[in-house]
């Protein structure tokens, strides 16, 4: 399946935060039938996730009849919303947008050892996993969608197994607004995680493949904290972490 071949898909959004609300607004403004859910009821939704056409539905009823079920939620919350996942179709294309952050969602041995997170989840789901959309903030995500064409265009990497569902979920990625770039086997996911030269340095097209590349995997996870303890400082001194431009400099600073 790809969105060429169909005029739209119908795609179910785990997760209405940040990353969840803005894919629900780009997809459900290209013409895709878009259901929303998170854990506190439909009626919590904010209406800013609705206002392209957007529907809130009950998480136990979000991946009923989907083509593509999106997973946006903190990693520590994925067991909690393993059943959801479970009951979407079988050949529904299962998209994953988490990262793994152990002073929010504490240690997992797993992780720790090195397993890539997108891994471990398809385990937990027993299903094919995509890893798409994880690896900008939401602060450009946001501000920064743009056609394509544009040379400064941001990118957005994405992995997967199967070649038609890392395809599919490319275009989706396009749709969005953002440059896709092909990163290859979920074995090789880890280089799009937190700690990366990709993760939210809001690297090109033409630049990401080096990046990815250069990747070390025995530091990644150090980088990642490492980062983390600079941010954690400069909101002890008074800074605001929300700020788009600050997050990508230290980023890039800490990951390249």
């Amino acid at each position: 399946m790809s969105v060429a071949e169909e005029d739209h898909l119908t795609i179910g959004i785990i997760g209405a935060g940040s990353i969840g609300s803005t894919i629900a607004r780009r997809l459900s403004r290209q013409g895709h039938d878009v259901m929303i859910a998170n854990s506190r009821g439909p009626e919590t939704i904010d209406e800013a996730a609705l206002r392209t056409g957007a529907r809130a539905v009950a998480a136990a009823e979000v991946a009923h009849g989907v083509d593509v079920l999106i997973v946006s939620v903190p990693m520590n919350r994925n067991a909690d919303i393993a059943e959801y996942v479970r009951s979407a179709p079988e050949g529904a294309v299962v998209i994953d947008t988490s990262n793994y952050y152990p002073m929010r969602d504490g240690s997992v041995r797993a992780f720790e050892e090195g397993v890539p997170e997108s891994v471990w989840l398809s385990e937990l789901f027993g299903r094919p996993v995509v890893k798409a959309w994880n690896a900008i903030t939401s602060q450009s995500f946001d501000a920064k969608a743009s056609e394509p064409g544009d040379r400064l265009r941001v990118a957005i990497p994405v992995a997967a197994d199967r070649d038609a569902d890392r395809a599919l979920a490319m275009q989706l990625v396009e749709q969005t607004g953002f440059d896709a770039v092909d990163a290859g086997v979920l074995a090789e996911s880890w280089r799009q995680q937190p700690g990366s030269p990709v993760y939210c340095t809001d690297r090109t097209r033409a630049e990401m493949p080096d990046w990815l590349a250069a990747a070390e995997k025995e530091r990644v996870p150090k980088r990642r904290d490492l980062a983390m303890e600079v941010i954690g400082d400069y909101v002890r001194g008074g800074g605001d972490a929300t700020e788009g431009r600050f997050l990508v400099a230290i980023n890039r600073a800490s990951y390249s």
